[in-house]
């Protein structure tokens, strides 16, 4: 941990060295949050991640969404209302949802916002499904199935379950449900579920509107999405500039039918370097800036600046990917166990995986590099969800770990040594400290181990892990409805968000994953994620690394925003803001 407290600490001697000034409020009507996060496409459809996600809130809207602070309560968007069994918007048997759909809404673009045009956004999300994408939620509660497609053959009848699943009547917008879906709500929540105007996706090349040609429309190819760098929604503000890998402007719509946003412009800035994340701050040249956990101490007591510390639902792992593809892939060497390489499928050995587990420093890391700012999961199941249960913790042994490393492969991982890459993505400072900390405890066990550390930008990082590119990939998962199996299906499923992509595939646990969704008694749900949970552990699947206490630097002379355990600080709801 010396080297690695060094490595990090560069940074802070060029910052603190600083002379510290403070700026009075810099443009009013303007506010910059400058963030790490770069975004690889602006599609509803295909965005899975808090940077995407974050632009799509800012420009589009959603029936409803999440009533701050909570997770578990909403506010009407654009319905009038959001649907109970008490005011009748949902059936009796949970099978049925209704919803009153706004009047004199205005999309950007000068389109009205009619029933029609969620019903089209919701079939045709649906029907893109995009890989790696977010529309297995959706197409779960609505179509029973949690993808369009099963080793690139379509799912039968898929198309006219999803054509039968959402219809317009008058001015309301009805779901039709196989069967009862409880965290259905949350869901509608995600940005997967923003509304488009029909008309303008149409002539911008998403689905035609017949269900006849649906198959042409499905799973688009990678940055190939027809909302790839265009958007018009309805919400507070409008799309002026996307600079990739530079910036996002965004400009008051002054038809929105809410309450105006007070600020007239909002910029998120894409800086990846912490120290020129903290010039800005100081400056003024920042309104708010994206702080890792590792430089709290920087920013505490820091005058002219406010801090709010909110526990997060969400987790980070280190996942090990046990199919990988090698063609042309630096990651694995020469993809052999030869000494300079490692095979594909180098940790479907579970004694790798197991050695690695125990190379994890857990308590060190939550103290030295979190400041103290999480918690250890121990499984994706994190502390806030129900049926979490207390698991044992693979501790830090490298007794243990020089063990497993000697069992691998029959022995020759041991005797041959290995040489591979962990990837993270850049800017996230307490990523680049776990994959050191595991380079430097399990290349201590053998000098014929070689571990090399690589940061990726985020918009190319996650198409390479769809690519089944890197052996170890550390990335985190926030909520995208609180619900568990919000967190143990992607990591677990074998069509998982995560879990497809580390190569896991496991009938027992899809069977399992099944029963915890589709069962409303919570006793069964209980007995299938205590299941799950053992599995985990037991399966050594991958490092649950932390479940993080979020950190949200503003200048203190900002006012109005409010917080929600949902979101990361990637995420800022400007129209509340005023400076």
């Amino acid at each position: 941990m010396k080297k690695l407290l060094f490595i990090l600490g560069l940074s802070l001697v060029f910052v603190m060295g600083v002379t510290t000034t403070y700026a009075q409020v810099k443009n009013p009507d303007t506010f910059v949050l400058a963030d790490i996060g770069s975004v690889e496409t602006l599609d509803p459809a295909k965005v899975y991640d808090n940077a995407g996600a974050a632009k799509l809130y800012t420009i589009y809207q959603n029936l409803i969404f999440f009533k701050d602070p909570y997770t578990d309560q909403y506010s009407p968007i654009l319905a009038t209302q959001v649907p109970s069994v008490e005011n009748g918007g949902i059936s009796a048997d949970g099978k049925t949802y209704t919803f009153t759909i706004r009047k004199g809404v205005k999309f950007h673009e000068g389109g009205d916002l009619t029933p029609e045009d969620v019903v089209y956004s919701f079939k045709r999300a649906m029907i893109s499904d995009p890989a790696g994408g977010p529309m297995w939620m959706m197409l779960e509660a609505l179509t029973g199935s949690d993808t369009t497609r099963n080793d690139d053959k379509f799912v039968p009848d898929i198309f006219e379950k999803i054509d039968k699943a959402v219809e317009a009547k008058g001015d309301k917008v009805i779901l039709h449900l196989p069967k009862a879906y409880p965290p259905l709500l949350g869901i509608l929540c995600y940005s997967a579920a923003a509304v488009l105007d029909k008309e303008w996706a149409i002539a911008n090349g998403c689905w035609d509107g017949n269900i006849a040609n649906a198959a042409k429309y499905n799973k688009p190819a990678e940055g190939k999405e027809p909302l790839r760098a265009i958007a018009n929604g309805t919400g507070p503000y409008t799309l002026r500039l996307w600079e990739t890998s530079k910036q996002f402007v965004f400009e008051r719509f002054d038809g929105y039918w809410g309450p105006k946003a007070k600020i007239k412009t909002a910029i998120v800035k894409y800086v990846p370097e912490h120290a020129t994340r903290m010039l800005m701050l100081k400056a003024g040249d920042a309104d708010r800036i994206h702080v890792g956990k590792t430089f709290l101490h920087e920013v505490e007591g820091m005058k002219g600046v406010k801090i709010t510390k909110l526990p997060q639902l969400a987790v980070t792992g280190a996942l090990f990917c046990q199919k990988i593809d090698p063609t042309g892939n630096p990651s694995i060497g020469s993809g052999k166990l030869d000494g300079d390489g490692i095979p594909p499928d180098f940790f479907s050995d579970i004694n790798v995986r197991k050695a690695f587990m125990h190379a994890y420093d857990a308590d060190t890391f939550l103290k030295e590099v979190l400041n103290g700012l999480g918690s250890l999961p121990g499984t994706p199941l994190i502390k806030g969800l129900a049926y979490k249960k207390q698991m044992p913790m693979y501790a830090f042994d490298l007794k243990k770990s020089e063990a497993y490393m000697k069992k691998a492969w029959g022995g020759k991982v041991w005797e041959k040594g290995f040489k591979m890459i962990i990837t993270h993505n850049t800017g996230r400072e307490e990523r680049e400290a776990a994959a050191l900390m595991l380079k430097e405890n399990i290349e201590s066990l053998n000098p014929k181990f070689r571990i090399e550390v690589r940061n990726v930008d985020w918009k190319d990082y996650m198409p390479a892990i769809r690519q089944f590119q890197y052996p170890i990939f550390i990335i985190g998962w926030g909520a995208d409805y609180p619900d568990p199996h919000n967190f143990m299906y992607p990591y677990m499923s074998s069509n998982g968000t995560y879990g497809k992509y580390m190569g896991y595939n496991n009938p027992d646990v899809d069977k399992l994953l099944k029963a915890g969704i589709e069962n409303v008694e919570p006793d069964k749900r209980a007995a299938a994620y205590d299941k799950l949970q053992t599995i985990w552990y037991e399966d050594a699947l991958g490092i649950a690394l932390f479940q993080p206490l979020e950190l949200f630097v503003y200048r203190d002379y900002v006012k109005g925003y409010n917080r929600n355990p949902m979101f990361s600080q990637t995420v800022e709801f400007f129209w509340n803001i005023n400076k």
